[in-house]
């Protein structure tokens, strides 16, 4: 008996918490930050949550490469797929509900589970714009001559973005779903002060099927990781929306360099539907001219 006593497990209050650390999401891993830092996450009250990995120059260029290596084949995805995939994220994120909802209020977050049913009805209405963003944005133009003429939209390529500070997931989701259903990949920055819903949203990312390296979450400060993406020559767009004051000042100063595309929208409102700017963002344009008739020099015909 005195065995079993000594062995029984130990009451609820007898045991210490096991404090949690959550990793970086890049091409589809969990990796440790290259750097070994870690920063301590607190709730509205300022008790201890969990650590949060600080991510740094090499983890931004870690997330580039990977992001690089997912684009061809995403992009190259059908519309449907793309489609399915996303609207797969909607169905996990809405299985976890109940984790959001806590993770949100933890934070101090009014409507916490408005939040997250906002954010799932999100990534359900960027699904059904998959196969539509060639009839919306491309069509045939009207030429004077013997061809007919057609535009198509395009992704740019990869996207460096950081994600609003408040809406931790509601504006994460807000930022990453247009970026990847226009066939593009992404690195985001996650809100520095509420991380969480971003790690527990790349855990929903990870067993979706989504490829890994469409979209790498990292977290930290963007303010030390950002200007390394603003600069690098392999990103080819960046989304501005979580970046203020003179830290988005310098970040389109750095992307002048590389000719980057950005987008730096004045006003973020979350709450309302979306429209379709953030679509257009990451959108490049091509147009295909062929001949139709008979050329005034050599003949020939067109399709």
């Amino acid at each position: 008996m005195a065995d079993e006593q000594r062995t029984a497990d130990p009451s609820p209050g007898d045991r210490l918490t096991v404090a949690k650390t959550y990793k970086l999401f890049i091409g589809g891993a969990f990796p440790r930050s290259e750097s070994g830092r870690t920063y301590p996450v607190r709730d509205h009250s300022g008790a201890f949550l969990a650590n949060a990995a600080r991510g740094s120059r090499k983890d931004a260029r870690d997330a580039v490469a990977a992001a690089r290596k997912a684009f061809g084949g995403w992009a190259g995805a059908t519309a449907y797929n793309k489609g399915q995939v996303i609207y797969r994220i909607a169905e996990m994120l809405e299985g976890r509900r109940a984790q959001f909802v806590e993770l949100l209020e933890a934070t101090g977050q009014k409507q916490a589970g408005a939040a997250v049913d906002a954010s799932v009805d999100r990534l359900v209405h960027y699904a059904g714009w998959t196969d539509k963003l060639a009839a919306v944005f491309g069509g045939a133009n009207p030429v004077a001559g013997p061809f007919f003429s057609f535009s198509t939209p395009e992704p740019t390529g990869v996207v460096a973005a950081v994600a609003p500070a408040q809406e931790s997931l509601l504006g994460l989701v807000s930022v990453i779903a247009p970026i990847i259903t226009s066939g593009n990949t992404v690195v985001v920055i996650a809100s520095e002060e509420h991380p969480l819903a971003a790690v527990a949203l790349a855990e929903v990312l990870a067993t979706s099927d989504l490829p890994g390296g469409v979209v790498n979450i990292l977290t930290g400060d963007p303010a030390e990781i950002m200007p390394h993406l603003a600069a690098h020559g392999d990103v080819n767009a960046l989304d501005l929306t979580g970046a203020e004051g003179d830290l988005r000042t310098s970040l389109e100063q750095a992307a002048a360099g590389t000719v980057k595309r950005v987008f730096a929208p004045t006003r973020s409102d979350f709450g309302r539907p979306p429209g379709t700017a953030r679509l257009r963002a990451f959108l490049e344009t091509k147009t295909v001219w062929h001949p139709t008739g008979a050329l005034s020099l050599g003949g020939g015909g067109g399709y």
